[in-house]
Formats: C-alpha cells, structure tokens, sequence
C-alpha cells in the first residue's frame, strides 16, 4: 500500500475520481493501474481567500505489487511513502482477584472500561449521574428554567461533559491510540468522516446514539454499568487500595477490588475533596476562567473562507485564537462550536456555570466559543491544593447572585469594551438556555481577567475580522475548562498514596478533550493489565 500526501483538490472537485485521477498523476501511472484508493486526511487551506481548496491525503492498493515498489523506489520527496496501517490490540489476561471499578463514564472511563472489557476483566462502571434518557431529561427540564439537578446535569452522568458538547475529536495528542478511538466511534455509529477529516467532530445529537452503542458493547462484553451510583470513599490499607464505598439511592455499599480507575471528570469537587482527606497526593494546578463569545457564523464564515463562504463543500468555518499579553498573560479562544449554542453548565446549587455545544450540522445561526484567560496557583489566594476549586465557585457564585436564578450574565461585546453595562442585545442573539440578563459581566469575574480579555478581543480581531464586533454577546462564566488539580501518579499510573488507584483523564489533570481523555484512559486501563 503507498501513503500520498498533500493532494491540493478544488472545493468543487472533492471526489473519489479526482482523487484518484491526481495519485495516479503524481505516482506516473495510469488511473487504471489503481486497484482502491481510500481517503485518510482531509483539511481546508484557506491562507489565501481567493484560492480556497482542500489538501489531501489518500491510501492506495495498485493492481501490480511490483509497480509499488517501483514508484516508492523512485520517489524522492516525502509525499510517496509506504501506508502502515496501526491495528491495536488488547491481549486478554486472567481475570483479576476482584473486578476492577472505574469511576466515571466520559470519554476517559470509557475507553478504560472499553479495554478492560475486552480483557476479559469485567469491570464495573460507576456513574455518579444518570444514564442517557434521565440524564437528558434532567438537562432539559434546566434548561426550560426549572431547577438544577445536583446528582445528573451538563457535568455528570453518562458520557460525561463531553456528551453536552460539539463531541470534537481536535487534539495535540500523536499517540497513535487515537486511530482506535475514532474507530470505535465509527462502530458505535459516528460519521465515518471523523476517520479522515483534520478536525473531525461527532456533534452532541449523534454522540448520544453513540455513547448508548458503546455501552451495549461493553457489557456485552462483561462490563457493568452501575447509575446513580457516587464514590464516597475508598479504603486503603498498608498504601494499598483494598476497596471502595459507593451510595446509590441512599443504599452504601463496599465493593473490594484492587484497581480503581479514577476518571471523575473535572467537576467532581466533592470527590477531590474526599480524596484530600484521605491523604491522596494532589496539587493546584493552572487553568483558565472567562466567557462564551456569540458572533453570527456568517460573520466567521466570510472571516475565515471570503467569497468562498457558503460553498456547500466547506459548512461552518471555525477558528482558534490565541495572544499573549505583556504582562505574560496569555488569552485564548476553547471549545470553538460552529453554528452552535451557549448551555448553562452548573454543577451545584445557586451557581451559573456555561458552556458550548453544536450538533452534528452545525446549522445554528450563531458561532461560540468560550474566551478564556489563564489563571494560575498564585491567582487563587492560597496554597491549599483545593484553591482552585474555591476560586471557581467564588466565580460562579457571583453569576448567581447578579441575577439571582439560574439566569446568565451577558453584555454586548463593544458594550464590554467600553465598560459600559448593556441594557438590550442587537443583531447577535444570545443563545443561553435559559435565558440571559443583559448587563455587566464584570460582575462575577475578578478584574484582572476582565482587563485581559478586553485586551485579547482587540487583539484577535487583528488575526479575525469581526471579532470585536460591537454586537457580538458575551456569556459568563466558563469556570471548568480543565481541572483545577491534579492528582499525582507514578511511572505505572498509579497514586504515589495508594498502589491500585489510577488517578486518570481530566479530572486528575492529565487530559484536556474527549480525544487525550480516552486515550489516557486506554493507558491506564493497560496498566492494570499488566501491573
């Protein structure tokens, strides 16, 4: 099989037939020599607005093995080169003395339980909220203005965070794990595009179908999955883990076991605070606090693709921006969701946390991301290893008390610029479920990252036309882009505390989106195979 890179195809010509008629021309052989030809990347290069295309890269199987060798033979750049193919494997170990527990079903835990599954391990999978149906239900009644639901919301229960989210799959992560994930993704009935587009997505409504498939799979497999069910504490004895506590509708139960996957998520603050009392070994760790930023989608689409904005080939531009400030601080752009929605994403009582998420058409009138400023240990005001969480809360807290519901904060972005409190929105919409108050979201967040994202937003309008658009909204707080701790672990994935205990994904600090999440999980998982 030859691998041929940078295949620069026109927006109009994206098809198997080009595709092929190009490798042939650039291997110096007829297009009839080519018995297969798959496609296995595909970007968009809009440096230049008025030449927009996609670049390519395809695998191919010729009719004459002979004439492969040839052509790799004589090919002197890094655009011909032999295919390799990666096939992960999970080799089945005897079963352990007991069941191994995650905690945790997002991606992170997932996959964890995935690969013990298929190491005929039977793993018990604890969630602290619901499965898909209730959970779903819950979320809805929130967003309709009823009240939060503590124990299953935006933050926990089946799927974890990332189910109420655009299910992007980007990542700076090259572990070739990754080729797994998006697999079984495809499997379980995602988009087979996710396998070849440079930044794939799955979208929440289809991530749904998936995460329901996926667990099919793995309790086919012996896995079992127990809902509504919280880690309460867990036992360790002579630095070993010899089992842990759960609750379930009010019902404590001790289950042994000597593996604990740990994959809360970053949410799960009354479980670090759990694990601190227990002398597990964590730290502060950095993070970032802002807003959601709104901007008609055809604002971006022109932005990023000119007049090549709207073509049926190219859908919803995105963007990721990013500038560092003089004083060191650095402001980004996160969780970018083209044609998608900001959703209120608290996690406790009588505090107002958001978020974004697309579908998988990305067909909303609005474009979000979350405008974030980097905060870090000495910001939160104490060295205890759980300030960060306080100094979220504190946040998130204030949102609350300047509507005093469940309402967001929200200001129009020249509005914000100027310091001045905004009264009504123009032509960008709010999207907020439940609803938005109009006014100044230097209400909950501190000074300090106010001033550095009215200077980011002037900046990254200079790298984005129309990112200062005066009547773009912002919607605050985004308090839980990554967790605020990490918990420590050794050379096997284990807590230098308590041996058996795999502090893992997210929540422990070692992961930042669906697709590092599961791989990390992957690895623990093997580590209990094999320690």
């Amino acid at each position: 099989m030859i691998q041929i890179a940078d295949i620069k195809v026109p927006l109009d010509d994206m098809n198997t037939e080009y595709l092929t008629g190009a490798a042939a021309k650039l291997m110096k052989i007829a297009p009839s020599e080519i018995r297969s030809l798959r496609l296995i990347k595909k970007s968009v290069d809009a440096r230049k607005k008025e030449n927009v295309h996609f670049v390519c890269s395809v695998e191919c199987e010729l009719k004459n093995s002979k004439t492969e060798q040839l052509i790799l033979n004589r090919s002197k750049g890094k655009n011909i080169t032999v295919s390799s193919p990666y096939v992960y494997a999970v080799k089945s170990a005897p079963p352990l003395p007991h069941r191994p527990v995650v905690v945790g079903s997002g991606p992170a835990g997932l996959f964890a339980a995935l690969v013990l599954a298929k190491g005929g391990q039977n793993p018990i999978i604890l969630e602290r909220g619901g499965n898909l149906k209730s959970r779903k239900a819950a979320v809805d009644r929130y967003f309709a203005g009823g009240t939060l639901d503590p124990v299953s919301n935006i933050q926990f229960g089946e799927g974890g965070a990332g189910t109420f989210s655009d299910g992007k799959l980007t990542t700076g992560t090259k572990d070739r794990r990754i080729r797994f994930v998006l697999e079984e993704f495809v499997r379980a009935g995602a988009a087979e595009e996710i396998l070849y587009n440079a930044k794939p997505h799955i979208g929440t409504d289809v991530l749904m179908h998936v995460l329901l498939n996926m667990r099919a799979r793995i309790t086919a497999m012996g896995g079992e999955y127990r809902f509504f069910t919280q880690l309460t504490d867990i036992n360790v004895t002579d630095g070993r883990l010899r089992s842990v506590i759960t609750q379930c509708g009010g019902k404590t139960e001790e289950i042994p076991t000597d593996h604990l996957i740990l994959a809360t998520g970053h949410s799960a603050r009354d479980t670090f605070a759990m694990l601190h009392e227990r002398g597990i070994a964590m730290i502060q760790k950095p993070f970032a606090v802002g807003a959601r930023i709104e901007h008609p989608q055809s604002v971006i689409n022109a932005a990023q693709y000119g007049s090549f904005a709207g073509h049926p080939a190219l859908g919803a531009a995105d963007y990721k921006l990013a500038v560092h400030l003089p004083d060191g601080r650095g402001v980004y752009t996160f969780c970018m969701c083209p044609g998608g929605y900001v959703v209120a994403a608290a996690s406790e009582p009588e505090t107002v946390v958001t978020n974004g998420m697309s579908y998988f058409a990305r067909d909303g009138l609005n474009a979000n991301s979350a405008l974030l400023v980097g905060v870090n240990p000495s910001d939160f005001g104490s060295d205890h290893p759980l300030a960060g969480v306080e100094f979220q809360r504190k946040i998130e807290r204030a949102a609350y008390a300047a509507t005093g519901s469940s309402r967001a904060p929200a200001q129009l972005v020249g509005d914000f610029l100027n310091g001045t409190p905004s009264k009504e929105f123009g032509a960008v919409r709010p999207t907020y479920r439940p609803s938005v108050i109009a006014g100044d979201i230097d209400c909950c967040l501190p000074p300090f990252v106010t001033a550095a994202m009215r200077e980011g937003i002037v900046l990254m309008d200079k790298k984005l036309h129309g990112f200062a658009d005066p009547e773009g909204v912002l919607t605050a707080p985004e308090t839980r882009s990554s967790s605020p701790v990490r918990i420590l672990r050794d050379d096997n994935l284990q807590s230098p505390s308590a041996a058996g205990l795999y502090p893992c994904g997210e929540g422990a600090g070692f992961a930042g989106g669906i697709m590092s999440a599961a791989v990390d999980g992957m690895k623990c998982a093997e580590a209990v195979l094999t320690n």
